[in-house]
């Protein structure tokens, strides 16, 4: 009985079914995403079956969520996992393959004897806590050895389906969380009138249908000026322009006095009351809720409770559809990846090191998702963005009057990230002096506010990311010994894109159909040659400049076929070889050699003065220079200062 074939990337077929399993799930969610997923499982891998399920722990069942069994569809299955393979799965909670006679070590699973089972490869599916959701399996009627390429697909797979079971779950939960706030809404004994730009009437609640003496549909689409006297009328319009004024977040008051309302007989009353403005379907509504004393402060905390609790949900939901960015599968990533998860679950300081458009920041959020802290959040500091003079506030706040400009109090980024974590993007972009601060609350967790002489005490992780050579920047005075140590606890050094090869056509595709989807253009796969002049390019921007290229190929497709030919830089023709030595071993060097040697000079004299050309310490100073002679070589030459990302 013959064995499969082992998953080589740079074998066509092999190639084409990993493409066609990328790109048959890549925009599907839900249940057709699971559906597409095992049928695309088993024909990749060429296995009799494939099957993702739901874990029913309090019964100790298996629920499938799609279930491919030898070329069709199995539907409502239920299993218990006891005395089966995936019980190994499930209860280990580990990835379990059996390569062979799986019969003889499951002699008594009736299902496996009537296949004629031979091999079996399952995995679990994890939340962020570690819980069993469910699990991912293949079966096969052949021998099915063991394949490192197969396994890491397996395992991508196996989280992107856990993550889509979670995004169900979550969307279940706003759909409850929904439908609790509709009840109530409706069972709320104040009345509440909601009214969009126009001040027509979009929804009235059963109580205000009995304090106005009228029914919903009666009023709805009209403007609400009728439930209102003439002088409410014109004091809620001088309202309305209040709030849109104000800052979100702070679009709420309570109407001092009340208002005067009406019922539909026409006879007025006096209502306390408050107006809120909240922003839906592209535009601004109004919600006036009249309720008694007692129970105003009541029911508005419960409204804004639920609200919260639903925009929660929503957050969570987006940030597991951004795990779908942690693609590949190439040795260098799959390390990253065990790195991450080794690391999440602890509290150490983490540096992520890597060229410009690796995904340190993706990387870091990754890290967060994973710990403990997740439920509290990760506030980012961009150290290169911020001005020096402004960097000590931003990062530690200030008392109000602590400089010209500080006219109230404000809380730095430390403070809001209490219990979370911090993640210092280009770290080593940070003044000397505020280095020393930034050692002290990895330590001590302490500092001062600028202007304040009382301690403050928090509890942050410290997530920093950096395209510096730190060890180097230390050895140049530029970078404290002390806090690069605290820093380099556990270093996680992202591989560039040019040494992900086998990565390339999964990013390429991936975000083809991404940008299609947003373009709602139809793109056909990518075709050899367009794979091949990807991987032929050395990717200096990494993987933001794969996304950049792919969406200008999408934008300037034809007929559904990508055009690289706009899309990628031509790649630079190899330098001439240089001259030979002369007989004393000395060689005459090039212009181009000579250029070189001049702009590596330059910049080297530009990077140690932080790109200051002129003054003390600046460029033209270090070089010996005029700084107007140094501005004219370095436009000579091309050199500009680089952007920030």
């Amino acid at each position: 009985m013959g064995g499969h074939t082992p998953l080589l990337l740079h074998d066509p077929d092999q190639a084409a079914a990993l493409r066609s399993l990328v790109e048959g799930t890549a925009t599907e969610t839900g249940e057709r995403f699971f559906a597409a997923l095992v049928e695309n499982l088993a024909r990749a891998l060429r296995t009799h079956g494939a099957w993702v399920t739901e874990y029913v722990a309090e019964r100790r069942l298996l629920r499938g969520l799609a279930f491919w069994l030898g070329g069709r569809w199995v539907e409502g299955y239920e299993h218990s996992v006891d005395g089966t393979p995936c019980q190994a799965v499930i209860e280990g909670r580990r990835l379990v393959h059996y390569p062979d006679r799986i019969l003889e070590i499951y002699p008594d699973v009736p299902e496996l004897q009537a296949i004629g089972a031979v091999s079996y490869l399952g995995v679990p599916l994890l939340d962020l806590d570690g819980k069993v959701l469910g699990h991912l399996a293949v079966l096969d009627t052949r021998p099915m050895p063991k394949d490192p390429q197969i396994l890491a697909l397996f395992r991508i797979f196996a989280a992107r389906a856990a993550a889509e079971l979670q995004r169900l779950r979550a969307e279940s939960e706003v759909r409850e969380e929904r439908e609790k706030l509709h009840r109530l809404v409706a069972s709320a004994m104040d009345g509440i009138v909601e009214f969009d730009r126009a001040f027509r009437v979009t929804l009235v609640n059963p109580a205000a249908e009995r304090i106005f003496g009228c029914r919903a549909e009666e009023v709805l689409g009209r403007e609400c000026a009728g439930l209102l006297s003439a002088e409410s009328r014109v004091r809620l319009g001088a309202l309305v322009a209040e709030l849109e004024g104000q800052p979100s977040g702070r679009q709420g008051l309570w109407i001092p006095g009340g208002l005067t309302a009406r019922r539909s007989g026409g006879e007025e009353f006096s209502a306390e009351a408050t107006l809120s403005r909240f922003e839906a379907k592209g535009g601004p509504f109004y919600a006036m809720i009249l309720r008694s004393v007692d129970e105003r402060v009541r029911a508005e905390r419960t409204i804004r409770s639920l609200s919260m609790q639903a925009a929660y949900l929503q957050e969570e939901i987006k940030e597991l559809h951004d795990f779908e960015d942690m693609i590949g599968l190439s040795g260098p990533f799959q390390q990253v990846l065990e790195e991450i998860q080794q690391v999440a679950p602890t509290e150490t300081t983490v540096l992520i090191l890597g060229e410009t458009g690796t995904g340190k920041e993706l990387v870091a959020r990754a890290i967060h998702a994973a710990s403990p802290r997740r439920d509290r959040p990760l506030i980012k500091v961009n150290c290169a963005a911020i001005p020096a003079t402004l960097m000590e506030s931003e990062l530690f706040g200030h008392e109000k009057g602590a400089f010209t400009g500080a006219t109230r109090r404000r809380e730095g980024r430390f403070a809001l990230a209490d219990g979370g974590a911090i993640l210092l993007d280009e770290v080593g972009e940070l003044p000397l002096d505020l280095q020393a601060k930034l050692l002290r609350i990895i330590q001590e967790g302490e500092f001062e506010p600028v202007g304040s002489a009382k301690t403050r005490t928090v509890d942050v992780r410290v997530l920093a990311a950096t395209n510096r050579d730190l060890r180097r920047a230390v050895q140049e005075g530029e970078f404290r010994e002390d806090l690069f140590f605290r820093l380099h606890v556990f270093p996680i050094t992202l591989p560039p894109l040019r040494e992900r090869g086998e990565d390339i056509a999964l990013l390429a595709c991936v975000f083809a159909r991404r940008f299609a989807r947003r373009m709602d253009k139809h793109i056909e796969p990518l075709s050899r040659g367009c794979l091949e002049r990807l991987m032929a390019y050395p990717w200096p921007g990494n993987v933001r400049e794969l996304m950049s290229v792919i969406e200008r190929a999408v934008i300037t497709a034809q007929d559904g076929r990508l055009n690289l030919d706009r899309a990628l830089p031509e790649v630079a023709p190899a330098a001439p070889a240089p001259p030979p030595p002369d007989g004393n071993g000395h060689r005459v060097l090039t212009v181009r050699e000579l250029e070189a040697l001049e702009r590596a000079n330059l910049l080297r004299a530009l990077e140690r003065a932080r790109w200051r050309i002129a003054g003390e310490q600046g460029a033209a100073q270090l070089l010996g220079m005029n700084p107007s002679t140094l501005n004219s070589r370095l436009k000579a030459l091309g050199i500009r200062r680089p952007q920030l990302p």
